[in-house]
């Protein structure tokens, strides 16, 4: 299963994400903006780094959002490129997970992805699994 394609935004960036459940898809979300983020990795990797993620919210919407930009935000303090996700605990208003990543030096950064939006947000359960569309403003 493909787990991400851009969509055409005029300004930004969008994609649309698919996931078989829902911890498969906040954490392919996650990986696709990355994906976004980076050009190419230029060496190796030094140290892999875990940070704990906790994050609660009204609604499955606000959660997606303040994941992906709790990523960007830990990111951008920690100056570190996350990876890999292990997401142990989601529900619609909660999430406990681990981010995995390494020191931003040991990564080429393309694009500079600023937040995740509301714009024209959609998550939605179908047949096959989870589908969720997000425009990052970069």
């Amino acid at each position: 299963m493909v787990k991400y394609e851009l969509i055409e935004h005029t300004a930004d960036i969008g994609i649309r994400v698919r996931g078989k459940d829902l911890k498969d898809l906040f954490k392919n979300a996650a990986l696709a903006m990355f994906d976004i983020i980076l050009e190419k990795q230029e060496l190796p990797v030094s140290k892999k780094t875990k940070t704990t993620i906790e994050q609660k919210a009204e609604g499955l919407e606000e959660l997606f959002i303040n994941w992906l930009n709790e990523l960007l935000s830990l990111s951008s303090a920690k100056e570190l490129i996350f990876t890999d996700f292990e997401i142990s605990r989601l529900d619609k208003n909660n999430l406990s997970a681990v981010a995995i990543g390494g020191n931003i030096k040991d990564y080429k950064v393309g694009k500079e992805v600023k937040a995740a939006t509301y714009h024209q947000l959609k998550i939605e359960e179908s047949k096959t699994g989870w589908l969720a569309e997000i425009i990052f403003d970069v």
